[in-house]
């Protein structure tokens, strides 16, 4: 074989080992489900590209190493911009809270539920058209019901990004962010909402508590459209969560729709005064 040839043979075998690497390292195929980034928490493993279904650690600060928390459908992907125009901000007339929302959304204080500790608020945000969108509470008393595994059920995180909230910390608790998961029943049921709590061990919970742990004498508060996630049985209105038929469909509507980037946005911009 003269030098040339031989250079020839290689130039090819290199041209494919290249074509080959570029068909390894290329993105997902079109049309299938981008997942939001969910970034570890401290002392947590990093979730990477992660598929459906497959398993992620959360350390919880204050527990000894890190246990189970959630199954994780989360990697990176695209996700939805907010699109509203314009914005305002939302204050109490005590100014212990605030947070923004679209212009033409309304957010209007309602009479508080009964339970709720001295000084506790209930804020609800609507669309003009009186959809409801989220609720704002605060002074929610801490709650911790039993759990039997018989009434367990998989979950799933589809989004979950860390913002600045004031937080109780402490053992079962994870910093601040901002969630979309969704439990699995007779379909899957979606919600968002804040939460610095772990979710449940071994990806199974009873409910998925968009909650966060306020200071002691204060109270928790949960902004989302659930205080808690359930299973809902066939006979239960699921509304305000939403209803899906897969996990892909969960995803869809956390990646591309607008009224989740937009709820997204007013969540995260959460403020309160302790």
């Amino acid at each position: 074989m003269t030098g040339k040839a031989a250079s020839t043979l290689l130039s090819g075998a290199s041209l494919v080992a290249a074509a080959i690497l570029l068909a390894a390292c290329s993105g997902t195929p079109a049309g299938s489900p981008g997942w939001t980034a969910q970034p570890a928490s401290s002392g947590a493993a990093a979730n990477g590209a992660a598929t459906p279904g497959s398993p992620t650690q959360e350390a919880a600060p204050g527990a000894s190493g890190s246990s189970p928390s959630s199954t994780s459908a989360t990697s990176a992907g695209p996700q939805g911009a907010a699109t509203a125009a314009a914005w305002k901000t939302f204050s109490d007339s005590a100014k212990t809270v605030s947070f923004d929302l679209p212009a033409d959304w309304i957010a209007q204080s309602v009479p508080r539920e009964e339970g709720v500790l001295p000084g506790g608020l209930k804020v609800d945000v609507k669309k003009p058209d009186g959809t409801f969108v989220a609720a704002l509470r605060t002074g929610l008393p801490p709650s911790s019901g039993d759990c039997p595994d018989s009434a367990k059920h998989p979950y799933t995180v589809i989004s979950s990004v860390p913002f600045e909230l004031a937080a109780q910390g402490g053992e079962g608790t994870i910093p601040p962010r901002m969630v979309y998961r969704v439990i699995q029943g007779y379909r899957y049921f979606g919600s968002y909402g804040i939460t610095n709590l772990v979710g449940g061990a071994d990806g199974k919970a009873c409910e998925l508590r968009n909650v966060v742990r306020g200071p002691a004498g204060k109270g928790d508060y949960s902004f989302g459209d659930l205080v808690a996630l359930k299973a809902f049985a066939p006979d239960e209105k699921v509304a305000p969560a939403k209803a899906f038929d897969t996990l892909g469909q969960a995803a869809q509507y956390v990646n591309e729709s607008s009224d989740f980037a937009n709820v997204q946005r007013m969540l995260m911009s959460l403020k309160v005064k302790n």
